[in-house]
């Protein structure tokens, strides 16, 4: 049985690179899924959007439950370093 999770947010001041370069990102959805292409049977999604460019203004990562929790620890660390700066 599948318990499936999301959370959406509000991006500002951010950016994302697609097939056409850069691009302003409006939201973040983060999610537990069925992955398409990653090799588990269950990921971490995210997907970073920007509705008002269109289907082509995404980026799109899956991850194993191990790498998603090694980014969450990255990111903490690096928010944490930043703070002191």
């Amino acid at each position: 049985m599948c318990t499936y999770s999301t959370e959406k947010i509000e991006v500002a001041r951010s950016s994302g690179k697609g097939p056409a370069g850069w691009f302003p990102l409006r939201t973040a959805t983060v999610y537990y899924d069925h992955p398409v292409h990653a090799p588990d049977e269950h990921t971490v999604n995210i997907d970073f959007l920007n509705p008002e460019q269109g289907p082509g203004a995404r980026v799109a990562v899956e991850l194993s439950l191990d790498t998603a929790r090694e980014l969450l620890a990255a990111l903490q660390t690096t928010l944490e370093r930043a703070a002191h700066h």
